[in-house]
């Protein structure tokens, strides 16, 4: 039963903050969302992405609603996501920032596949047809009907306690 083990300490009532420090608790993986634009490739990190339905394939990923990577989507009508492997940790920390698009990408080893741009050596690469936009507080949800994937074997780099975390 929650709260019964003495170490756990009771949340002051949620705030911003202390939401955003409990949920810091829950260790997501690290992917790239990205897409192809008339300007090149646009991407961001996003940790809120996972599998919505297996029939029909869905995938679902969740973009701030300031976020250059959210418009270029909706432009392009298409996403791809790219699951990072524990040594990509620079890459994340790239596409995490406000950076003018072609330094996130500067030095990052990529290709395109289906349209779409992939990191290469991700472990998990998964092309997109944008299906719904959905505004959900300060981000904005969208779903994707799965077109292509392309998987490799490796650990998978992880967002746990407010940093990245190797797996074991």
């Amino acid at each position: 039963m929650f709260g019964a083990d003495p170490d756990c300490l009771p949340m002051p009532s949620p705030d911003p903050d202390t939401f955003r420090t409990a949920m810091a608790s829950l260790p997501t993986g690290v992917t790239i969302v990205a897409t192809s634009g008339d300007d090149g490739p646009a991407g961001a990190t996003a940790n809120a992405v996972t599998s919505l339905s297996i029939d029909p394939m869905l995938m679902l990923a969740c973009l701030d609603r300031g976020s250059r990577t959210l418009l270029a989507v909706q432009a392009a009508d298409r996403f791809s996501v790219s699951v990072l492997h524990d040594g990509q940790e620079g890459v994340a920390r790239s596409f995490a920032t406000k950076a003018p698009v072609a330094e996130k990408w500067a030095g990052v080893a990529w290709s395109e596949r289906d349209g779409l741009p992939a990191i290469d050596d991700a472990l998990l690469w998964v092309a997109c047809d944008l299906q719904d936009v959905i505004a959900a507080g300060d981000h904005v949800i969208l779903t994707g009907a799965v077109t292509d994937l392309a998987t490799a074997s490796g650990v998978p780099l992880v967002f746990h306690g407010g940093d990245y975390q190797p797996l074991g």
